[in-house]
């Protein structure tokens, strides 16, 4: 057609036609959407498809060599100043000859010149996966999904694992962060439920697996440990370069755009207990491994055996329990039943709870509680020392633990507002006869509720009243039945009479 440049699909178009015997040349042509004549060109090879270059411009340079004068200069002494900010410098030398309708233009010759002239840039190398040679992980943080457990914010990480050629996922909540004891727990769970253990093992330079400070890229001792039991090589990428990490970091992303889609679907973000949240995890997790489940069937043929047994995911710690029935583990004091003071306690230390020995046996499990960055913070249950305390109640005044001995929640509130003005001798002695009557009963938040409720009508529930509603109205004395021996029965078991 007069006008148009004739393309290169047209041509092949018109060559396809023309191959088939009851084409001439005028149909091919016409079925192609060129003239006959271009037809002739094309059969002898006179037609030219490519478009030439151009070499001039058409409209006036806006920039008239300013570009060259005073944005070059500065590109190259700092590549990465944007367009927008570099419009304000031609501003300020030609004023009043340039807007915002001269951004697009610079954005062209900034990014031309970027292509030509600029700094080189990092490259990414895909890589290809061998089955069952590499397993990768790392932690990620959840915070911005906003996620609460009865309400209250819960800010925490994940442990994510994964196998590099299947895709094959592990899923964990990690409490206290990139502890030992997160790493391990989370490591040793990930390799028994997938069945196998890789051939090597990935992370980034965690310093529960690594000394960093050495110059050597040295294991700490427990970490080594961990890998030697289950026979697997430790590997980590480069100090600062997330991107080695690339299996597992891009997963994060999809990882998190998942829980939030499905968060969306479920309507809340709250869970009533962390087991809920695990739960809600796991159901995800699930349906990612599905998809890869034709890969993990082909990976798992390449996977090594799992040894006949784990290997600790807790670090060891022995305290000795203080005349104030606290022990100190890892800046957080912790309270204990009154009757282990003064005792030594080997402690096993997980990511999320505490496990006490007196000796060999398991005395008491304690949940974990995390010091925020340099502070301490204390895990107080009134249970292991109310009975004391109820035996000198004073004491509670100036207790150290005074604000957290005293359980979260209506006895909270009830205390604030009983020494809203002041803490009185009374005051004490009613809160701590209230949490003994609580402890005794198993009764905290119904005796909590309705002191409080009491207390804001205008009056305070007696000790007596309490008793009388919360404790127990019969007393059963179980029947004991006894049977009396014969003397002769007694002779025999010491062999002989004592009869003459």
């Amino acid at each position: 057609m007069p006008g148009k440049s004739i393309t290169q699909q047209q041509v092949k178009l018109f060559m396809s036609y023309r191959k088939q015997p009851n084409h001439t040349q005028a149909s091919a042509a016409a079925k192609a959407g060129i003239s006959e004549r271009s037809g002739r060109r094309i059969e002898v090879g006179d037609l030219q498809t490519t478009k030439l270059q151009r070499h001039y411009s058409t409209r006036e340079d806006p920039f008239n060599g300013l570009f060259e004068q005073y944005i070059i200069p500065l590109l190259e002494d700092n590549p990465a100043l944007q367009p927008i900010t570099l419009l304000g410098v031609l501003e300020e030398h030609a004023p009043g000859r340039f807007d915002r309708s001269h951004l697009r233009t610079l954005q062209r010759r900034v990014k031309r010149w970027r292509a030509q002239y600029g700094p080189e840039k990092e490259v990414i190398f895909r890589q290809n996966h061998i089955p069952g040679d590499m397993g990768i992980s790392d932690y990620t943080w959840m915070n911005s999904l906003n996620i609460t457990l009865a309400g209250a914010e819960f800010k925490h990480k994940l442990f994510h694992y994964r196998l590099t050629f299947s895709g094959w996922t592990y899923v964990q909540v990690a409490l206290g962060g990139e502890s030992f004891e997160s790493l391990s727990s989370g490591l040793q769970n990930a390799f028994w439920q997938c069945g196998g253990v890789p051939a090597s093992h990935r992370t980034d330079s965690l310093s529960a697996a690594f000394k960093n400070h050495s110059e050597k890229v040295m294991l700490t001792e427990r970490y080594q440990a961990l890998c030697q039991h289950y026979h697997v090589v430790a590997t980590r990428n480069n100090k600062g370069v997330a991107h080695e990490n690339g299996a597992i970091e891009s997963a994060h992303g999809h990882l998190k755009k998942k829980v939030d889609q499905q968060l969306m679907l479920r309507g809340s973000r709250d869970f009533n207990h962390l087991k809920d949240y695990e739960a809600f995890l796991s159901l995800i997790v699930a349906k990612i491994n599905r998809q890869f489940r034709t890969r993990f069937d082909e990976e798992r043929t390449y996977l090594q055996s799992l040894p006949k047994r784990r290997t600790n995911d807790f670090s060891e710690h022995y305290v000795k329990v203080s005349s104030s029935s606290t022990i100190q583990v890892k800046r957080v004091t912790y309270t204990v039943p009154s009757r282990l003071i003064g005792t030594s306690l080997l402690i096993h230390i997980f990511d999320e709870r505490l496990e006490l020995f007196y000796g060999h046996e398991a005395i008491l499990t304690l949940p974990r509680v995390y010091a925020e960055g340099a502070l301490r913070a204390r895990s107080v249950d009134y249970r292991h020392i109310i009975h004391s305390l109820a035996r000198k109640p004073n004491a509670f005044k100036c207790s150290q633990l005074r604000d957290d001995i005293i359980p979260a929640g209506d006895f909270t509130l009830l205390w604030q507002q009983l020494t809203q003005d002041y803490v009185s001798d009374e005051d004490c002695r009613y809160i701590v006869s209230l949490l003994l009557l609580a402890h005794n009963y198993h009764c905290e938040a119904a005796l909590g509720r309705y002191a409080l409720n009491a207390f804001k009508t205008g009056s305070r529930a007696s000790i007596e009243a309490c008793r009388n509603r919360f404790g127990t109205n019969k007393i059963e004395i179980p029947a004991i039945v006894s049977q009396q021996h014969t003397v002769q029965s007694y002779d025999a078991l010491i062999g002989g009479s004592l009869h003459g």
